[in-house]
């Protein structure tokens, strides 16, 4: 039987691995697979006797609220719901508002579990491994405090803190051991023939040239792949979804993040990130909930499985639907160690409808204090590093150095002039001028995301880019995954879109049927096939050889 180009086609997709790191979740996969894997990027290791205590929590902190900021949350929630109450009964008023919302209230009240006898689970009673990873860490008794939890991604970035566990070391060393699990252990990859493999890694838009440095040495020194190579989130999403250009808005776990990208290139002048994503909205939910007297009093933010229901809850009945806001009775199952499982009947009013809606109402996410976290954009790095010989400080001492001889060799002595600074002019402005206020509102909150959207497409540079941005608008990453989002994100964009524009709105959420959460994921996987990605392959040999240099010669964005 003849060898055919698909075929070949086919065994090469079966030796690249597709890494998708996430703040939440670990996506891994060959380039073959329809859908990737999926696990909980998260490590559990067991406390030696007397050692330090650390547990990274799936959601975000809550912030301690002052009077003040209790009193602006809660009008803001009864802006919301009696805006959409008038919407639906625009008779009734305030009264159509009150009425659902106490009756609610008081069935929460006067709710109590149901236990289930001979329940008991003895938790983590036959766990002996000194290291538990991924969804196993939920099999394990956290009251016993027995292991150390560890996320290694915290709001796309290496989690490095002051704690145990927490420094650059450990967090590479975290993320090897998780990966090597999936690769050994769950895709059944042979460690002596991970030198045949070759890895592709997704990183975010918005991304810190040391940390990629590290991933680098982490793929191809110490798990050992042959070859690799680097592609942001946002250009490869527009790939799985098939498009040639789009506005990307990636709302993920902890992060959310919005660029502008055309034929594979993320404009850096358009990128932005905010810190908040899907556990943001967890935790508001959670508050709106107490105010409507949710049963679960015992609920705890510091416990691990009691996050873990929250998030199901909010992924399992959360909605953009205005239409749909009525009492509707839920259950839940609650079962901690040592203790028999309870299941739980309460009411929800419109709790469900607005907590994702604080990805547009910012205040909502005063819970979390992200309603007024500085947002990143991408600058020019003034950070040196000693591999890196094109880095800003090697171009700003040869500029100044440049500079120096030139007047020292000019019989006038030419007057001083920054400008003459060869190839760092750029570097220092983005350095020194920030530009946070344009993500900001003049309260000092940021603006909504709708309006991130907006002011992102603005920063194109011609009036053409802007068109075609606005008339393709793709929504990916798994922290906005709820019914009727397209139809409020079109409502909310009509109401900011230049009115010049709003004929060419479009906003795609599934292309191909693809499911939001791997469409970044997908298009990795499609680019690393392409006969061009055969000049994007940096080998272990080539960084051993030449390290940071490299980077710059081969990544597929402007470094």
């Amino acid at each position: 039987m003849p060898i055919t180009g698909d075929s070949i086609q086919s065994n090469l997709a079966q030796n690249i691995i597709v890494i998708q790191p996430g703040s939440m979740y670990l996506r891994m996969g060959r380039s073959s697979d329809p859908n990737p894997r999926r696990m909980l990027h998260v490590i559990a290791r067991r406390r030696k006797p007397g050692g330090a205590i650390h547990q990274d929590l799936f959601l975000p902190s809550l912030k301690e609220l002052n009077e003040e900021s209790m009193h602006e949350l809660e009008i803001c929630r009864m802006q919301l719901s009696r805006a959409m109450s008038v919407g639906l009964h625009p008779c009734s008023g305030n009264q159509g508002y009150e009425i659902p919302q106490q009756s609610a209230a008081e069935f929460n009240r006067l709710s109590k579990p149901e236990i289930i006898a001979n329940t008991l689970n003895d938790w983590d009673s036959d766990m002996i491994e000194d290291v538990v990873i991924g969804e196993d860490v939920l099999k394990l008794n956290h009251r016993k405090a027995q292991y150390n939890l560890h996320f290694p991604i915290r709001r796309g970035e290496f989690n490095i803190h002051s704690n145990i566990g927490g420094s650059l070391f450990s967090v590479l060393t975290d993320l090897q051991t998780i990966w090597e699990f999936v690769l050994f252990r769950m895709m059944n990859i042979l460690s002596k023939d991970i030198s045949h493999y070759k890895a592709v890694l997704v990183v975010p838009d918005i991304y810190n040239r040391i940390h990629l440095g590290e991933y680098m040495t982490l793929l191809l020194k110490r798990i050992g792949f042959g070859s690799c190579f680097i592609v942001q989130d946002h250009v490869s999403a527009t790939f799985g979804a098939g498009l040639g250009y789009a506005c990307v808005v990636d709302v993920g776990h902890q992060k959310t993040s919005v660029s502008c990208v055309e034929d594979g290139i993320s404009q850096p002048q358009t990128r932005v990130r905010f810190d908040y994503g899907g556990g943001d909205v967890s935790h508001v939910l959670y508050w709106l909930l107490k105010k409507c007297n949710f049963p679960y009093h015992e609920y705890d933010e510091q416990n691990l499985l009691d996050t873990w229901l929250l998030q199901k809850l909010k992924e399992n009945h959360g909605h953009f639907f205005e239409d749909t806001i009525t009492n509707i009775e839920e259950r839940f199952v609650v079962q901690q160690p040592s203790t028999e499982k309870q299941i739980y009947t309460f009411r929800s009013h419109d709790e469900f409808n607005i907590a994702p809606l604080s990805l547009f109402c910012i205040e909502l996410l005063t819970v979390t204090g992200a309603n007024k976290t500085m947002p990143k954009t991408q600058k020019s790095s003034s950070l040196s590093h000693p591999e890196d010989c094109f880095d800003a400080e090697y171009l700003r001492e040869t500029g100044r150095r440049n500079k120096e001889t030139l007047e020292h060799a000019s019989l006038e002595g030419a007057a001083e002039n920054p400008e003459d600074e060869i190839g760092t002019d750029g570097l220092e402005q983005d350095h020194r001028n920030n530009d946070w206020d344009y993500w900001l509102q003049p309260n000092g909150q940021l603006v909504g995301l709708e309006q991130a959207i907006v002011q992102c497409v603005e920063r194109c540079p011609n009036e053409e880019l802007k068109r075609k941005m606005y008339g393709c608008i793709l929504i990916v990453g798994g922290g906005m995954k709820f019914p009727g989002l397209s139809r409020w994100l079109q409502k909310k964009l009509t109401e900011k879109i230049p009115a010049a524009y709003r004929s060419e709105q479009c906003i795609v959420i599934s292309p191909k049927d693809i499911d939001s959460e791997i469409t970044s994921w997908r298009g990795a996987a499609i680019m690393s096939c392409l006969e061009s990605a055969s000049e994007l392959w940096l080998s272990e040999s080539e960084w051993g050889r030449y390290g940071w240099r490299i980077l710059r010669e081969k990544t597929v964005f402007l470094w």
